[in-house]
Formats: structure tokens, sequence, C-alpha cells
């Protein structure tokens, strides 16, 4: 009887050791190996020129951190590697939103990062919110955004009227006989144009500049001919546009109408490398709306940029943001100790961000953070930073001569 009875003493025992062990998490820590992060930039399309350099960011950035060991968890009692996933949104609204199911759904990813632009962040942020997994949402403008009432997302992105005035505050800069005197406003019919359109004319009018013209056109537009034609009537010598590749289009063709602008400001088109790429020297003197500059006074920055430039040869206007976002998602991870959704949000709500490539991050309790506007010349196949003008370092913007005359 004594020898039939101990198998089943030492079965009970074993029952109970391992009651106690899920009880305090040491089995799920034994189980969980990785955090899988995942993201939706669109890598195809008319926003592939963002989404790859978001990719590389993304890369490096788990780069960095698996190479520190990983992320400490506090519920797992160690520090877990970070595996990134991607699903290209393939620059359309629909298929942002199906990449985010397939991330959570068959790729079982803990949290998301950003994709690229407002048309494809809120429908991503809307399939994030029926899912109820944290996405870690940026450049997407904060109007529309917060129209929505996100619980599931956050946004760091500027401010729409201190973005819209950037040009206007250039513009002031340059001397008074030399400024354009004939504004264009010419955007894309998109959510993002559609809001930035009336901040544009609210802004200009404040700081005394006149729009003589105003254009929407249809996403995807390969001829821009009856609007140079209205700009050659109305003597246009300055523009703000905001689009995509349309922002080469039209340059070519202004080009070939024989239409210079004194100035000429982008929005979104003219950010990535492939704007130089796609158009050379015809591109010198068109401004950006960058976001960063490696030689910002912030930790990792100058690093940063020169490893782009190792990589690609090119230098970057825009990868520090993407890197910003990677490393507030890292820390809000750690802060909460968990991956779980909802925690984790709630660690980005509560935590002051020091250090990191965009400098100090803080978000309110509605999930916003908001980072200054800059603006970026091109000039000799380089984006110069010419505004914040505390930042500038000096640099001037330069006025664009007749194209017979570069």
């Amino acid at each position: 009887m004594m020898k039939s009875r101990v198998p089943w003493v030492l079965i009970g025992g074993l029952f109970v050791v391992a009651v106690f062990f899920c009880s305090t998490g040491v089995v799920k820590a034994a189980g969980k190996t990785e955090i899988i992060i995942g993201s939706n930039p669109p890598l195809t399309g008319i926003l592939s020129m963002l989404g790859s350099e978001r990719k590389w960011t993304y890369e490096q950035a788990v780069r960095d951190i698996n190479a520190k060991g990983g992320i400490f968890v506090k519920s797992y009692n160690k520090k877990l590697p970070v595996r990134l996933v991607f699903e290209d949104a393939e620059s359309d609204p629909g298929k942002a939103s199906l990449a985010v199911e397939k991330l959570v759904k068959i790729h079982k990813a803990d949290l998301l990062l950003s994709g690229e632009s407002t048309p494809l962040i809120l429908p991503s942020c809307v399939a994030a919110e029926k899912l109820k997994t944290y996405y870690h949402a940026t450049t997407c403008i904060m109007e529309p955004w917060e129209k929505e009432h996100f619980k599931w997302s956050t946004n760091y992105f500027f401010n729409s009227h201190q973005a819209a005035a950037v040009p206007f505050k250039v513009m002031d800069s340059i001397p008074t006989a030399e400024r354009p005197k004939n504004l264009a406003l010419i955007l894309e019919d998109s959510a993002d144009g559609r809001a930035m359109g009336p901040v544009w004319k609210e802004e200009g009018k404040k700081a005394s500049y006149n729009f003589v013209l105003e254009e929407t056109f249809p996403v995807g537009t390969k001829d821009f001919s009856s609007t140079i034609l209205k700009m050659k009537m109305k003597n246009v010598d300055g523009a703000i546009m905001f689009a995509a590749d349309e922002a080469v289009t039209i340059v070519r063709q202004m080009k070939e109408n024989g239409v210079g602008l004194k100035y000429f400001h982008v929005y979104k088109g003219a950010l990535a490398n492939a704007y130089w790429d796609a158009l050379g020297k015809d591109a010198q003197y068109v401004l950006a709306d960058g976001w960063w500059d490696e030689g910002f006074p912030y930790p990792m920055c100058k690093e940063l940029g020169e490893n782009y430039t190792a990589h690609f040869h090119k230098v970057s206007k825009i990868i520090g943001l993407y890197y910003a976002m990677a490393q507030t998602l890292f820390e809000a991870i750690e802060k909460a100790g968990t991956t779980d959704s909802a925690k984790v949000r709630q660690a980005v709500l509560a935590t002051q961000f020091k250090n990191t490539t965009m400098g100090n991050v803080k978000y309110s309790e509605e999930g916003v953070a908001y980072f200054p506007q800059g603006a970026f010349q091109w000039i000799e196949g380089r984006q110069t930073l010419v505004y914040p003008f505390d930042l500038a370092g000096g640099n001037k913007v330069k006025v664009a001569p007749a194209w017979n005359q570069r």
C-alpha cells in the first residue's frame, strides 16, 4: 500500500508547486520570450518615400535596445528582446486598417508603432480601438485625431497653427524687396489638405500675406497645366503646397512652362531624400516641413544621423522623430512593467520622457503631445535647417532665381 501511495503523493506535491508558480507568474515568465511590436508604414505607393525611412529607423531602434539585452519587464522579472513586425499599408487607408488587423491577429503584436500620414493613421487608430491594442501614433494632424476621442492610441505631432505659421515667419526673414507678394495655396484633396487649408489662410491673414490663388487637386494628379496657367495669369511668385508625389510633378511642369517661384514651401512631399533623387537640381531652393536635425542638442542625434548617412550616403531630416517614438514606447513598457496595451498607454500619459532624439516629451491626459514644426531648404542635395531660427545656426533662406538664371 505504501508503494502505491508514493506516486500520488509526489504528483499531488508537483501539482501544488505548479499552481504556486503559475500564481506567481514564473511559468508565464518562462513562456514569454519576446515583445512583439508591429508597425504598418507605407512601403509601397505614393507615401513609400517616407515609409522606407520610418522602417529603417524603427529597425535601428530595435537593434539598439536589443544590444542592451532588451526591455526589462517587471511582470516577467527579466529583460525581453523586441521583435519588430511590419505590414505594408500600401499608401491606402483601407489597407492600413487591414494591416493593423494582420499585425494583431496573425502576428500577435503586443503593441503597435505608428505608420505614416493622417489618411493612413486615422483608420489604423480606429482598427486598434476595435482590437483594444495600443497604437503609438505620430504624423497625424491633431484636429481630426482629437475628434475621435481614441482610448487605445496617442498622437505626437505639431500644432496645426504653429506649423501653418512657419512659412510666413520664414518669408518675413527675407529682405522686403525680395519677398514674394502673390501667393498660391495648392492642396491635395485629403484629410490633411482639408484640415490645413483654412489654417494657412488664417495664419497668412495674420501675417499680412495674400493668397491670390487657391487650388485643390485630387490625389494622384498628373497634370497641373491648368493650375500653372492660373499662376501665370495672377503673377504668383510664391506658393505653399500640401502634396506627396505631386510635389515632384508640379516642379517639372512649372519648369517646362517657365514658371519660377521665389519661394516654394512643400509640406509632406519634399521631406524625404527621394524628393531630390526624383528632381535633382530642380529641387534646389524648395522648402520642406522637416521635423528633426542631427545637429539638435539632444542625445543620440549625431550618432543616429551619422549611422543613417553611413548606410545611405544621404542625410535625413525626419528619422529623429521616428526614433523618438520607439524610445518613448520602449520606456513606457518598462515603466508599465507589462506589455498590456492599456497599462502601456497609461504609462505613456504618466511619463515625462527626457532626452529623446526630439528632446523632452510629455503627453496630455487626452493622449496628445506636440513638437515645434521646422523648415528646411534643399541646397545642393542637402536639407538646410532655416527654422526655428534659434536652432538654425545662422542659416538664412535663399530666394530662388528664375529657371534660366540657375
